[in-house]
Formats: structure tokens, C-alpha cells, sequence
């Protein structure tokens, strides 16, 4: 454990992991002319359109984690970019639906191969990506993100002690 780490709390490290995570893939992706939001937004598309999918920017802010208002935001930006179309849901015209340009899937698949690298070197001291540490750390990491926080239930707990 490197010495800034020690004693640190779960919090903390996950938070720090996070943080190297994002520089260094904003660091990698900035040459194909993409932020980590931007490529996190295109990558969670180009896999969804290889399930035959057209999420509207709804579904793939609730798939990514992102914010519905961030997302319309990256989309405008990737569209005006050309690497994205943003088109109405014929289905629900206050929908829309995103899908990647020609260009966008060719930049899509270089900034994946780039990232997908940048995970390899993450992963190295686990045994690298396809080892069993890592698997193991891939399920930990799920279980985390498929628990529930409600920031608020502690303070409503607290509230009705004191009335």
C-alpha cells in the first residue's frame, strides 16, 4: 500500500481510485478528441447498438450514472461533433433517441482499445485483467454499485429519535 493510503479509509480509497481512473483516461482519450465523460457516454452506446439497441438519452444516463441534463449536454457536443445523431423516438416524441455516426463507431473502437489497455496497467498488480484477483475485484466493485445509499436515511433516522 503506497504510503498516502495507509490508514485510509474504504471511502477514501475508492474515491482516489476513482480520481486516477478519470485523469488517466481523460489523459488517454484527449488525443481522439474526447473527454472520460464523453467517452464513457459513447462507449456505453456502441455496446448497447451491438445489442440492437436505440436508448433515448434517458436509458443511457440511467445505464452510464450520469445525470439526464449531463448526458443531453455530452450528446449536443457529440453530435455537433459529428460522432453521434439524436433523433425523436417516434414512439414518444418527447424521447430521444442517440445512435453512433460512421465516425463515431471508428472513434469508439480506438478509444475502447486505448482504455481497454489503460485497464490492463490498472489491473497488472491484480494478476491483470482476465486473472482471478481482478474477477474477484470486478464482483466486489458490482456488489458495491448494486447497493442502495440513501444519504438521507441516517439523518431521518437521527430526526425521529429526537422528536
Amino acid at each position: 500500500m503506497s504510503n498516502g493510503s495507509e490508514g485510509a479509509t474504504p471511502g477514501f480509497l475508492v474515491w482516489r481510485l476513482s480520481m486516477k481512473w478519470r485523469v488517466a483516461v481523460d489523459r488517454a482519450v484527449a488525443p481522439l478528441g474526447l473527454t472520460h465523460a464523453q467517452y464513457s457516454l459513447v462507449a456505453s452506446l456502441h455496446g448497447m447498438q451491438r445489442s440492437g439497441l436505440r436508448p433515448s438519452q434517458r436509458r443511457l444516463a440511467d445505464h452510464t450514472g450520469l445525470e439526464p441534463l449531463y448526458v443531453s449536454k455530452l450528446a449536443r457536443a457529440l453530435e455537433g461533433a459529428g460522432l453521434l445523431e439524436r433523433t425523436r423516438d417516434p414512439r414518444d416524441p418527447r424521447a430521444v433517441q442517440l445512435a453512433l455516426t460512421d465516425e463515431g463507431r471508428d472513434v469508439t473502437r480506438r478509444a475502447i482499445t486505448v482504455v481497454h489497455g489503460l485497464l490492463e496497467q490498472l489491473l497488472q498488480p491484480l494478476g491483470g485483467l482476465g486473472g482471478p484477483r481482478a474477477r474477484e475485484f470486478t464482483r466486489d466493485l458490482a456488489t458495491l454499485l448494486d447497493t442502495p445509499l440513501d444519504p438521507f436515511t441516517e439523518h431521518d433516522e437521527n430526526k425521529q429519535e429526537q422528536t
